[in-house]
């Protein structure tokens, strides 16, 4: 039997286009908007959230036929929970200085409608290896449009790609500026909303739905 299906490669490859977590189900915005202005922490956040969304999944499965109904919030809540903590030492031990600029947004990983949404909608209801692919796939999709956006608003709003200095320093002397709006929340909103446009442009069953 091979290791990855038609059905398993679909559950990796969808949410990277066709079923993206931020762009066609709308999940993720608030992340989206507030780590991005600099590429290296939009990308600690994306590895942080596909090493929650991936384990979770996994272990919500193992437990998802000796989890109450009733309860199945409060273990999923715990789970989580549970792996984000793992996370923002790690984040603390090893990239302080990442983790400082993340703040606030690394705890609210628990809260991630993308993270809730797969373990309720799938992990609950498939086995442990489908389910571990599935939030991989899902926090690739998400990991992407995050460093997407990271990449265009600190080159135009700072001239620096992970901190380094990319725009020559002629360019600035014949006049050129940085874009300060690029820094500013509504710009994250303003290029995620250009990424949907040209993905629906590009997809004719995305813009017949």
């Amino acid at each position: 039997m091979s290791l990855f299906s038609s059905k398993d490669l679909k559950l990796l490859t969808n949410p990277l286009n066709m079923n993206n977590p931020i762009t066609i189900q709308v999940l993720g915005i608030c992340s989206a908007l507030a780590v991005t202005v600099k590429l290296e922490p939009a990308v600690v956040m994306s590895v942080s959230v596909l090493f929650v969304l991936a384990l979770a999944n996994v272990i919500i499965s193992l437990l998802r036929n000796t989890i109450p109904t009733r309860i199945r919030i409060i273990v999923q809540l715990v789970v989580i929970a549970s792996l984000v903590i793992v996370v923002d030492q790690v984040l603390k031990a090893f990239v302080y200085d990442v983790s400082k600029q993340l703040s606030v947004f690394v705890g609210l990983i628990i809260t991630n409608c993308i993270i809730m949404g797969r373990l309720e909608a799938f992990a609950l209801g498939n086995k442990p290896w489908p389910a571990f692919l599935d939030g991989v796939g899902n926090a690739a999709g998400y990991g992407v449009i995050l460093i997407v956006v990271a990449f265009f608003r600190e080159l135009l709003g700072s001239g620096t790609i992970w901190g380094f200095q990319v725009i020559p320093e002629g360019f600035y002397e014949m006049g050129y500026a940085n874009n300060g709006l690029m820094i500013l929340p509504p710009m994250a909103l303003i290029v995620v909303g250009i990424i949907i446009w040209i993905q629906r442009a590009r997809s004719r069953d995305l813009i017949e739905s």
